[in-house]
């Protein structure tokens, strides 16, 4: 047994320092990077923000919102292959192409045979393998396989949270890691486990080890507010995956509930009665893709060697997704300019971090 005593560090525990800047306006950086990958072919313009692929922010309908702003999506696992397909088709004709898609498979026999059909149309490139332990000997077997199969397709796999995991994925042919083990706002691993990393010292290693040997990694899990996603960045993500922010929107999953509240106004009637105003407000679930929710709801049941690893919550309703894309796009734009960064690819070489006891004034309420 060892101890790492090195101070690891969340996205809370730091701030980015302003620098002198000579841009003048946030309309003057560029937020569209081109992606060119280690092992796929492809180039990608787009910015590096990716829908989760959970069940309520990996939808079909958040992806044709998030294409109109050059935005990526993970379709969650569950839809089968021809529900892909014709989604695939409808998008390339909306879109021209579907580049900023990614068709999410797990490591079974049942994944491989529904990857191997989707990937038979012809018209994706990009795949997500995605399992709970980035460690196991079956997805470095799994990746090797799809490598094979498909070898210009652009693979992004994990989750791990070490630099020399992310180095060993990276040269059995992922192209993109995704590295975060217990950080999403209904994951439970950390409580259940005792397995995690805080996600910003995550960031920072497994960024330096994917880049030493040509490949990428994406940020996944723990941004709560469009600022987290900036210092995710400069650390040196290429990509952040994000669920709980997409969350609770009328593109998401999850069902739509309403609930009634007694609010403190009330009326005194004509004949001395008094009444309370009731008001109606809507929720939509959000869930971990490991809680007994998703078990029972996908699999049937939670299988008996098995605990669940996550939480179901029920969000207020937010509306559109377009007003919450346009907050985390603008502070992206003001962070650049705060840091005198003119691309968003060069966020990491512009970021110097303070480290905090303290981020935000919360005397007025956390929001």
């Amino acid at each position: 047994m060892r101890i790492y005593d090195d101070i690891q560090l969340d996205y809370q525990d730091v701030l980015l320092r302003p620098k002198r800047s000579t841009l003048a306006s946030r309309s003057q950086v560029d937020i569209i990077r081109e992606y060119n990958f280690k092992w796929s072919p492809a180039s990608v313009k787009g910015t590096g923000i990716i829908a989760a692929n959970m069940a309520t922010t990996g939808t079909m309908e958040m992806a044709r919102v998030l294409q109109k702003h050059n935005l990526f999506s993970a379709l969650h696992k569950h839809y089968d292959a021809k529900e892909l397909i014709n989604f695939l088709k409808n998008n390339k004709e909306q879109f021209g192409n579907n580049d900023l898609i990614f068709i999410s498979s797990g490591v079974g026999q049942a994944d491989y045979a529904k990857l191997e059909e989707v990937m038979q149309s012809k018209l994706i490139n990009n795949i997500c393998i995605d399992v709970a332990n980035g460690y196991s000997p079956y997805l470095i077997q799994y990746v090797k396989k799809v490598r094979q199969a498909w070898p210009e397709a652009l693979i992004m796999a994990g989750n791990v949270v070490t630099g020399d995991m992310t180095e060993d994925l990276i040269l059995s042919g992922v192209d993109i890691v995704k590295v975060g083990i217990g950080p999403g706002s209904v994951c439970t691993t950390r409580k259940l486990t005792g397995v995690g990393r805080p996600q910003f010292s995550t960031v920072i290693e497994c960024a330096d080890a994917a880049h030493g040997v040509g490949g990428m990694i994406c940020a996944d899990g723990g941004c709560t507010v469009p600022g987290d996603i900036c210092k995710s960045l400069c650390a040196g993500a290429d990509f952040v995956m994000l669920g709980g922010m997409l969350a609770g929107h009328e593109e998401s999953g999850g069902e739509l509930s309403s609930k009634f509240f007694k609010t403190d106004e009330v009326t005194l009637e004509e004949n001395g009665e008094v009444s309370y105003e009731i008001k109606e407000k809507q929720f939509k679930k959000f869930y971990g893709m490991s809680s007994d929710y998703a078990q029972e709801k996908f699999y049937g049941g939670m299988k008996n060697y098995r605990a669940s690893e996550g939480k179901v919550v029920e969000i207020p309703f937010r509306g559109p997704l377009e007003h919450t894309l346009l907050s985390i796009l603008g502070g992206i734009r003001s962070a650049m300019t705060y840091i005198g960064a003119k691309r968003i690819k060069d966020m990491p070489k512009c970021a110097t971090f303070y480290r905090v006891n303290r981020q935000l004034n919360n005397i007025f309420g956390a929001e």
